[in-house]
């Protein structure tokens, strides 16, 4: 923590995490270790920083980068791809961007040691083999 010295009290960090650190899917054990330890990190430095500066982070589900890694690039949903979302639509990073601004401005100050979901609602979402046509076939 040899950064600590250069906040002076009003400082904010938002680490990254993501929904796999609370669902997983098979032999996904080290990425989903990995963002369970940012989450974990981040309300330990929330405590160890107290005063310093505010910590949080934000573990988003599907957020389509496609657009930043192809010039041409063109998203191909299915429209299952977009229903099984609450919202009914893909994440864009944009939707991630805009709430690390909001955990970094200083209104929000006493939004600490928090982790934010941010996935159209999909870690809400129970479902069950024969809901809404979906079928589970071990």
């Amino acid at each position: 923590m040899s950064f600590k010295d250069y906040f002076s009290g009003a400082g904010a960090i938002v680490n990254i995490s993501s929904t796999r650190a609370f669902q997983s899917q098979a032999n996904t054990e080290s990425y989903t270790a990995a963002k369970g330890g940012i989450t974990a990190l981040t309300h330990a430095l929330a405590v160890s920083l107290s005063g310093i500066a505010r910590v949080n982070s934000i573990a988003p589900g599907w957020i389509d980068t496609g657009s930043y890694h192809e010039e041409d690039y063109v998203p191909s949903y299915t429209e299952g791809d977009i229903m099984q979302h609450p919202s009914q639509r893909v994440g864009e990073p944009a939707d991630i961007a805009r709430a690390v601004l909001f955990l970094c401005d200083e209104r929000n100050s006493f939004i600490n040691g928090e982790n934010i979901t941010i996935d159209g609602g999909m870690s809400k979402l129970m479902i069950y083999h024969n809901d809404y046509g979906w079928d589970y076939q071990p």
